[in-house]
């Protein structure tokens, strides 16, 4: 059989400036651009503005790995990333390799869906090297054997990037429904921009909602929502501040190693801060479900993690138990989807408290929920505005939700692709269910 080694050789990144950062430039193509367990990951990238060798150079489509790991979890050694179409440059560092094919016998995509089964990701486990940090060696590396591509193999292939598109794509798009939905939160709530273009002479409703609402018949509408003149205290007139935690209760979660999982089958994951920012995985811990049931996190719970790397998100992963540090945010009188954008709102101010010596471990405490404040309309006003707001969250909640399904899909086909044990009209009918 033949292996890597036969297909591609391997060309390894190098340092760079941490000065040049953010400059213009390729975009650096590290570790923290590589999801556990293989796919390209997304967030934070950053531009390189030095010098930069063309053999590190990366262009979409183009294949790198990592052959190390700084944990001893693996999940990161041997990981692959393919380089999407929206990153036009990118750049090797010292921690990845990029794979140099030596000849068109074979399908550059075959070759990366292969390095993402489980079958690769335990050989990689299996030759790992080092203690503190793991390596994967570059003979081994190359050692990997790749089976023939069969129609059967063929068919799979197509699935997986058939599911791995849409899963971009609804990640894409939610990424721009977000940013709409920010844009308008802060015209709203943060600069009053209606009642100040109202102030400014402006009567188009389109202009005076600040061409966010493009509809002339809602513009209209959500246009005589807003007073036409500022309050004393620089508020629109009607409209009231109060603090974060009026507005929502924060519950912080259960130290829930008191509470061990005795029955695999009667217990919840374990929601931490890292199944909050990568998601369930094999490390997740278990605890039992006979919790109080507010402890129990649902598709759609809004988290707030309070201590360490802050962050916020609605929480689409199932049925989860809320450990201590992080908080399930709810509401009986206002909607999820504006107590959660003036939480995002006052993240900058609560990382900096984090990182202050103002705080006991990096801690956010309660006073300063209660300090953190909001601008509330009119109950009415409010409710309106949800007609607009509600939808955009939903619709982002129900794109991760099928996300989550489509994942779940592919992780059942990608051993298959390794074993090639799937019937040709079986993979027909997967890939005919995509939407």
């Amino acid at each position: 059989m033949a292996t890597l080694g036969d297909y591609v050789t391997l060309q390894r990144g190098n340092t760079y400036k941490s000065g040049l950062l953010g400059q213009p430039g390729p975009v650096l193509l590290g570790l923290g651009s590589i999801q556990r367990n293989g796919g390209f990951k997304a967030d934070k990238l950053e531009t390189y503005g030095g010098e930069s060798d063309p053999r590190i150079l990366l262009q979409p489509g183009d294949i790198y790995v990592s052959l190390k790991d700084v944990t001893q979890s693996a999940d990161l050694l041997g990981a692959v990333a393919q380089v999407p179409s929206y990153v036009k440059v990118g750049r090797l560092t010292q921690d990845t390799v990029k794979l140099v094919f030596k000849s068109n016998d074979v399908c550059p995509n075959y070759i990366y869906w292969l390095l993402r089964t489980p079958q690769y990701r335990a050989y990689c486990k299996a030759h790992a090297t080092g203690t503190t940090n793991l390596g994967l060696p570059r003979e081994d590396f190359l050692s990997f054997e790749i089976p023939d591509l069969t129609p059967e193999r063929s068919f799979l292939l197509q699935t997986l990037v058939l599911l791995e598109e849409k899963i971009e794509l609804n990640r894409r798009m939610n990424e721009t429904l977000e940013a709409m939905a920010q844009a308008i939160f802060r015209d709203w709530f943060v600069d009053f921009g209606p009642t100040r273009r109202k102030l400014a002479g402006i009567t188009d409703p389109v202009e005076i909602m600040g061409g966010l609402v493009q509809d002339a018949a809602r513009a209209a509408e959500l246009a005589a929502l807003f007073p036409e003149v500022l309050a004393d205290n620089g508020l629109p007139e009607g409209w009231e501040e109060k603090s974060l935690d009026q507005i929502a209760t924060f519950l912080n979660g259960l130290a829930l190693q008191k509470f061990p999982a005795t029955d695999e089958h009667n217990s919840l994951p374990v929601i931490k801060i890292a199944e909050l920012r990568n998601g369930l995985g094999e490390r997740t811990g278990r605890a039992d479900r006979n919790i109080p049931s507010k402890y129990i996190v649902r598709d759609g719970d809004f988290l707030f993690s309070w201590s360490g790397s802050l962050m916020a998100k609605f929480w689409t992963g199932g049925e989860g138990a809320l450990n201590q540090h992080l908080f399930k945010v709810f509401s009986e009188d206002y909607p999820r989807w504006f107590y959660s954008a003036w939480v995002h709102y006052h993240m900058p101010e609560f990382q900096a408290i984090a990182a202050s010596k103002a705080t006991t471990m990096g801690h956010i405490q309660r006073s300063h929920l209660s300090s953190a404040k909001v601008v509330c309309p009119p109950s009415r006003v409010l409710n309106f505005m949800s007609c607009i707001m509600e939808p955009l969250v939903d619709l982002c909640i129900s794109r991760q939700l099928e996300n989550r399904s489509l994942a779940a899909t592919r992780d059942l086909l990608l051993p298959k692709l390794m074993s090639g044990e799937i019937r040709l009209r079986e993979a027909q009918e997967i890939a005919e269910a995509v939407p």
